[in-house]
């Protein structure tokens, strides 16, 4: 997806290496600092919101649906702008979408900030999602480009501490936002944080990154925008029961499951079409003849579909039913993201030691947490719940931090170099489409729960929701692994005929 660092060629911008000569630009690393703090916006928008929602509730009357729509509608836009847009910038260089992008997040942020009301907040933050999605493969694709050798691993390694941190950091910046704002206000600033960000960011871009050298016109068909639309409204028309539950009676809106799942057919149709006429689909449906691959995406849309709906649920349980204030939230949902970054780490320096099973450790330990999380809420009701479920979070990071690097790494093992792009960016996909499923899931039922002196319930049956996601990925874990254990005995038995079995 990315040429190399020394590439020859035309650019001769800064950020770029001398041509032909074969020396790395010393800005390198300065380029790398643009990206990252444009993945840390990014990323952090999808953590920093949990936070500010009931005072988005508050401040713009907004219902319960609009508050999902609000979170997984970044993720679902987020997630089915990666493939293009990775594409997009191999094709018309990286920096200029990359910039686009930018604009575009920073334009989106100051909207959200400024909504007058919950359909102005959930359109902007569609863009906002779409923008992210333009941003997020063009920073792997320049550090492919940027780096190579160890320097490489190491600038990956600073964008996967970068991930980690943004993730710890968001409820915690936004609870600390809200309180210095005010409640009724504060949620504003969760947005226009980004404000400064961006412009920053889009300054030094402009300076420092490197031009694609093989930016070249690309045709609209080349990005596959029928698959594009396919995929969203097949995925869009599954959401919708879940996330209009309330507002939507009568059982007439699960009809729209079955229209969800003849569009996923047709869009399958439509990208085994593409294949066979040497068109590049959005979903390069022949990487899924690999098992590794195929099972690690499941697995992976799966546990995201659990994991990012917890802290939906948690914060909106601890801030309307407990009345704790986004700060205090914002720290009592710290102790799942400090652990996810105290192994992560870990995890991806064990995988190749011990494969499959050490994501099947990972998936236990987050099912244990959220178990006992439910058990500690019911246990310590009211205002200490917040103290009850630090451990059993903390559990539940720990088991996260061996599950997604990790799962990454074995999914991605068999796959061509060559094709290394495509698939990495249908991973991500994945993960943002499983982020958007669960938050409509679980928010559908934990609403549908919500009473007079029901938050406990409400979080309860949520929580349950969440577990069962997890609880799936666990199983398909655990199929790989028997799976594999069995092609290994096969393929001992062929290499030693006269071995019986006990």
């Amino acid at each position: 997806m990315a040429e190399s660092a020394a590439h020859p060629g035309k650019s001769s911008r800064p950020g770029a290496d001398t041509p032909g000569s074969g020396v790395p630009d010393p800005r390198r690393w300065k380029a790398l600092g643009v990206c990252l703090v444009a993945g840390f916006m990014t990323l952090l928008d999808v953590s920093i919101v949990n936070v500010a929602l009931p005072s988005i509730r508050e401040g713009l009357d907004t219902t319960e649906s609009d508050l999902q729509w609000v979170l997984s509608g970044y993720a679902l836009a987020f997630g089915l702008f990666l493939i293009p847009a990775g594409r997009l910038g191999d094709a018309r260089g990286r920096r200029a979408v990359f910039m686009a992008g930018l604009t575009l997040f920073t334009l989106a942020s100051a909207a959200c900030g400024a909504a007058q009301s919950s359909l102005w907040l959930v359109i902007a933050r569609l863009v906002q999602g779409l923008a992210g999605g333009l941003i997020s493969p063009q920073i792997s694709a320049l550090i492919q480009q940027m780096f190579s050798g160890g320097e490489r691993g190491r600038a990956f390694g600073m964008f996967g501490t970068v991930v980690g941190i943004s993730t710890t950091v968001g409820p915690l910046l936004g609870g600390l936002l809200i309180q210095v704002a005010g409640a009724a206000e504060g949620w504003r600033w969760v947005f226009y944080v980004n404000l400064p960000l961006g412009v920053v960011c889009l300054l030094l871009a402009r300076r420092l990154l490197p031009d694609t050298p093989s930016a070249a016109p690309v045709r609209a068909r080349d990005l596959d925008p029928v698959g594009v639309l396919l995929l969203g409204a097949g995925v869009l028309a599954m959401l919708l029961p879940f996330v209009q539950a309330q507002q939507w009676p009568g059982h007439r809106k699960w009809l729209l499951l079955i229209l969800s799942a003849a569009l996923l057919a047709v869009f399958v149709r439509w990208e085994s079409r593409c294949a066979a006429r040497f068109t590049q689909p959005v979903l390069n449906l022949a990487l899924f003849r690999l098992r590794s691959y195929w099972l690690g995406c499941l697995l992976i849309l799966l546990y995201f579909a659990g994991f990012t709906s917890i802290f939906f649920v948690t914060t909106l349980y601890l801030q309307s039913g407990q009345h704790y204030t986004a700060l205090q939230a914002g720290l009592a949902v710290t102790p799942f993201a400090l652990g996810s970054g105290l192994t992560a780490s870990i995890g991806g320096r064990l995988v190749g030691r011990f494969g499959r099973p050490l994501v099947v450790v990972g998936l236990t330990m987050v099912t244990a947490g959220l178990a006992l999380t439910a058990l500690a809420v019911n246990l310590v009701p009211g205002t200490n719940a917040g103290w009850a479920m630090a451990a059993p979070l903390l559990l539940a990071g720990l088991g996260s931090g061996l599950v997604i690097a990790p799962n990454q790494t074995l999914t991605l093992s068999e796959v061509p170099v060559a094709g290394a792009g495509s698939a990495g960016g249908t991973l991500q996909t994945g993960q943002r489409v499983g982020s958007a499923i669960g938050i409509a899931a679980v928010g559908a039922v934990f609403f549908a729960q919500v009473g007079p002196d029901g938050w406990a319930t409400a979080y309860d049956h949520g929580l349950l929701v969440s577990v069962a996601f997890v609880l799936a990925g666990l199983l398909v874990a655990v199929a790989d692994v028997r799976a594999t254990r069995r092609g290994r005995n096969r393929t001992q038995e062929s290499a030693d005929p006269g071995r019986t079995d006990a």
